[in-house]
This record gives structure tokens, C-alpha cells and sequence, in this order.
């Protein structure tokens, strides 16, 4: 972290702090000198994460809230310790999402399905509904979209439902938010590749989505949570101060094709709770 980064003075507060994508974007926030409030349910994976980016960047502020992203109280917690670290609040990443794994459309409970939309879609918006009255100098808030928003995929109804309703929300929140000064956009990734892809391994379901995706195929890899945090550090920045309402796949060109076929049933049921962002 630099004292002059393009971020310095500012402060952000990311949800799912303790997973993939968020702890890469806490780490791409703090390298350009904002102060982070990191959220997530797991005291100890937070503890971590604090630990690493101090350790990685000594001089930093990072911060760290346990807490469920789709409780209100909860929520508001976390943002007034986010607030207080600086007096004032800039950046809003709401990461928490995925569930419902692999799962055909009519073998849905109606519970399984209103828990998918409940975890994607009101954690984004719990964020947004208690940041944005912070956010007195404006700011930038980027919200976590998918491919299955944007591409049929087959066995993520609960999840394509979930991060279609985010896209709409992020139009919505664009506009009104606009005349605050703040922009609000998403990023959507394909599949990427974290500590939470462990089933994703079995039956070289990787491999398929590799050799089927453009530019995943060149490098012999699918995408990683600091591809991700890269366009989200570009849109949370002072790079992106004309760009409202959009939402950037992160995907490896997966969208210029249909949504690979995965050979799913080789997939273990008791760890396919995976998302394919």
C-alpha cells in the first residue's frame, strides 16, 4: 500500500470478505491505500484474512465484522464500523452469493429456491440499501453478477434467477443513486476457480469448462479471484468516474459462446453446492 495510491483517504467495505473473490478484492483495495472492513460469517477465516493482508501490507487499515450479509441488524453493524475507520465511506463490494449448486429446475423444494434469491439477492441489497446513505462523498459500489445471468445454463435456475435480479437491481440502483454521486455497476464472472471448486475437480469438470472456453483454452486455465478483483479494483477506482449501470463479464470470452456443456452427473451431490460465477 502506497499513501498516494489512486485510493488513498478512502474506505471500503466488502461482504464475503473470507471468501475467493472478496479477500482478492480487499487485497486489490488495500494495495491502492483504502481502508477495508471485510465482512463474513466465520470469525476465524476473517481473522485470517486480516492477518495476511497486514502481513502482506503492514502500514494498512483492514478491519473485520462477523456477521450474515442477509441480516439487516447485521449489516448495519458493519458498515458503521467501516464508516468509522475513516469518518467516511467510498466503496461498497458486496460478494456473498452462489448456493444452490447443480440441480435440476423441477427438483427444487420452493425453500431451496427462495434461499438461493435470498442469499444473492438480498445481501446485494441490504449493502446497497445501508452504504449508499454513507456514501457522502459519492463512491462506487460494485455488485457480484454471474455468466448464468446473461447464458443459458442448464441445472442453475435458482442462480441464473438470482443473478439476473441483480443485474436488473444494479440498472435500477444506477440511476437513482446517480444524482448522490455514486456509480454502481457489477462485474460477471465465469467460472472461477477457489478454494470452493473442490467438486468441480472430480470427473475433469474443470477440464471441460477449460478446453471449451476461448481464452481458457490458451491459457490452460479457467479464471481466478484476482481476474475478478481486477475489474472490480478498475470499477470501485477514479478509472472508471464515467461508467454507471454496467456490468463487465470476467469470463474468459465464455460469453462470446454458449455456456460449455459439463458432464455434471460426475459431479459428488454432497459437495455440488459449488457456483459457477
Amino acid at each position: 500500500m502506497t499513501s498516494n495510491g489512486a485510493l488513498a483517504g478512502q474506505t471500503a467495505f466488502v461482504t464475503g470478505g473470507s471468501g475467493g473473490i472478496g479477500g482478492a478484492s480487499a487485497e486489490r483495495l488495500v494495495r491502492d491505500g483504502a481502508a477495508v472492513l471485510l465482512m463474513a460469517r466465520d470469525a476465524s477465516r476473517l481473522a485470517s484474512q486480516r492477518d495476511a493482508l497486514l502481513a502482506a501490507y503492514p502500514h494498512a487499515q483492514v478491519d473485520v465484522h462477523a456477521g450474515d450479509a442477509c441480516q439487516e441488524d447485521d449489516v448495519r453493524a458493519a458498515l458503521a464500523a467501516a464508516f468509522a475507520l475513516r469518518g467516511r465511506l467510498d466503496i461498497v463490494v458486496p460478494t456473498v452469493g452462489g448456493g444452490g449448486g447443480f440441480r435440476p429446475l423441477l427438483s427444487y423444494e420452493s425453500a431451496q429456491f427462495r434461499a438461493v434469491l435470498e442469499l444473492n439477492v438480498m445481501s446485494t441489497f441490504l449493502a446497497v440499501r445501508h452504504g449508499a446513505p454513507l456514501m457522502a462523498n459519492g463512491g462506487a459500489i460494485v455488485c457480484l453478477s454471474a455468466t448464468s445471468a446473461r447464458r443459458a445454463i442448464a441445472n442453475l435456475a435458482a442462480a441464473a434467477a438470482a443473478k439476473g435480479a441483480i443485474e436488473s437491481f444494479v440498472l435500477a440502483a444506477a440511476e437513482e443513486l446517480a444524482v448522490m454521486n455514486i456509480r454502481v455497476n457489477a462485474v460477471r464472472p465465469g467460472l472461477t476457480t477457489s478454494g470452493n471448486t473442490a467438486a468441480l475437480r472430480q470427473g475433469g469438470i474443470i477440464e471441460q469448462y477449460v478446453a471449451q472456453t476461448p481464452l481458457a483454452s490458451s491459457h490452460q486455465q479457467a479464471g481466478t479471484p484476482q481476474n475478478v478483483a481486477d475489474t472490480i479494483r478498475y470499477l470501485a477506482g477514479p478509472e472508471s468516474s464515467w461508467v454507471t449501470g454496467q456490468s463487465i463479464a470476467v469470463d474468459g470470452g465464455m460469453e462470446l459462446r454458449r455456456h460449455p456443456q459439463l458432464d455434471i452427473d460426475k459431479i459428488d451431490e454432497r459437495n455440488a453446492d459449488q457456483v459457477l460465477k
